[in-house]
């Protein structure tokens, strides 16, 4: 009886560790997909604020056109990345032909990301749905599993955070040479508009604020865990 009770208890643990980190994934690329599309207002100041208008030649107007038509490709909604508009006083594709390859990969990436994340949903309910026909005690279990999974989120985020901070172009690089297996992302910004468009600069404070969107959603869940740990503390105690 005691082997069975001992073995219910790791099947619950390993349940609850697994649903809290596919709650945490689900989290991360929600905070991917909420810093590149929930305000289009962060492109533009990102553009003012590296003088992209300068390096290339167009009006904010344009610039935001391509962005929007840009960001519209990478979640699927656009089958082709061609965009004409005035680029250096003529009208003519914003994009050449190693930009669509590039680009071809990242929306591989992005939309991957995506499906990823409705497969971890479907795990967090298979598990959930376990453990509440094991009748056991998962609501105990669940705000424990959750600290544990964000103090193990956190310190690789921290350890992530350390390595961009003290040297963000050999992160980026790294990052490009473990994601794509050719060198399309290399580009010349002389003879680019893409990359005069999205300066490194820009990249980097957008993964500031995906770091930020993403510890946010790690603090709640963190703070939400502690009050449901110590209302079944309560609950406990008083049974």
């Amino acid at each position: 009886m005691m082997n069975e009770e001992k073995k219910t208890k790791k099947a619950e643990w390993l349940l609850g560790v697994v649903l809290s980190f596919a709650v945490i994934l689900i989290l991360l690329i929600s905070s991917f997909q909420a810093a590149m599309y929930m305000d289009f207002g962060f492109y533009e100041k990102e553009y003012k604020k590296y003088d992209v208008l300068s390096d290339l030649d167009m009006e904010m107007e344009d610039v935001m056109y391509v962005t929007q038509e840009m960001m519209a490709y990478l979640r699927g909604d656009r089958e082709t990345l061609e965009v004409v508009t005035t680029v250096e006083g003529k009208k003519q594709d914003f994009f050449n032909e190693q930009d669509r390859l590039h680009m071809e990969d990242v929306q591989g990436l992005f939309i991957g990301g995506l499906h990823l994340r409705t497969g971890v949903v479907i795990v967090l309910l298979v598990c959930l749905a376990a453990l509440i026909l094991m009748k056991g005690g998962w609501k105990y279990v669940l705000p424990r599993a959750f600290q544990i999974a964000v103090g193990v989120s956190g310190i690789a985020t921290a350890a992530l955070a350390f390595l961009f901070s003290r040297d963000f172009d050999a992160a980026f690089t790294k990052f490009h040479e473990i994601f794509f297996s050719n060198d399309l992302w290399m580009f010349d910004p002389a003879e680019d508009y893409m990359i005069r468009m999205l300066p490194e600069g820009l990249f980097s404070d957008m993964v500031i604020r995906i770091g930020i969107l993403f510890i946010a959603s790690l603090l709640i869940l963190l703070a939400g865990s502690a009050v449901w740990r110590r209302k079944t503390k309560i609950r406990k105690t008083n049974e």
